[in-house]
């Protein structure tokens, strides 16, 4: 970290982790978070990616980020992570799971075992372990909030969208399920459904639609701040943009 984290915002001093945050909506969320005052912890794949967001937190005024290079399949490294953020900071405030990807869309007896595990590894399983991993630092801080990012597509009405559909609808219970174990403790724990963003996800799955008639990432950082906020009492709930 490269200093203190402002003193104002809605986010002033919580420490707040975002994965996938190398571009799209994790970068987007990053950059609104540190806006409000937030010190980052920030997770991707990428090294390049996460300088680049880090970058512009930076241009912005605001406080480098901690910068954590992971692969979400590797599950002994998200095992090591709370011991490593106790060291650090004795707590975490903020938790936004966000990263996450596609899979093949195609029917449900063409998909590859190999392909059906990646996407549940890394958009559940993964989830799950952080959540292991960080929740005797979400139930240090005064104000615990973790935040999924879901979709539409965990309704299960859409051909072709098997693997990544299965996983979207697991993660809501499973997050409804960490929110219900929480009701008396200090942490909240929400879904949040984006709706269609100008992504590059998106751009895959989608990839005749006009990107421009789509919200921005930008456009909906919002969301994330105000359940973010030690402030928010909701929990348990699929919030849709």
């Amino acid at each position: 970290m490269s200093g203190p984290a402002p003193q104002s915002g809605r986010l002033a001093g919580r420490i707040a982790l975002v994965t996938g945050a190398s571009r799209g909506i994790g970068a987007a969320v990053a950059r609104r978070f540190a806006a409000e005052g937030a010190q980052l912890i920030l997770i991707a794949r990428t090294v390049g990616g996460l300088e680049e967001t880090d970058d512009a937190v930076r241009a912005a005024g605001a406080p480098g980020a901690l910068l954590v290079p992971l692969d979400l399949r590797e599950s002994d490294a998200i095992d090591q992570l709370g011991a490593s953020l106790f060291e650090r900071y004795g707590k975490l405030d903020i938790l936004v799971g966000n990263a996450g990807i596609l899979g093949d869309l195609s029917p449900l007896g063409h998909v590859q075992p190999a392909r059906w595990a990646e996407v549940m590894d890394i958009n559940l399983t993964a989830h799950w372990r952080l959540i292991r991993s960080l929740d005797p630092l979400l139930r240090r801080s005064e104000a615990g909030r973790a935040i999924f990012v879901s979709s539409g597509a965990a309704t299960g009405t859409h051909a072709y969208w098997g693997p990544y559909a299965v996983s979207k609808a697991a993660l809501e219970a499973l997050v409804k399920t960490y929110a219900a174990e929480n009701r008396k403790t200090n942490v909240r724990a929400n879904i949040l459904d984006p709706g269609a963003v100008r992504t590059a996800m998106r751009a895959q799955a989608f990839p005749g639609e006009d990107a421009n008639a789509l919200p921005a990432p930008d456009d909906i950082a919002e969301a994330f701040v105000a359940l973010a906020e030690a402030a928010c009492t909701r929990t348990g709930e699929v919030v849709r943009v």
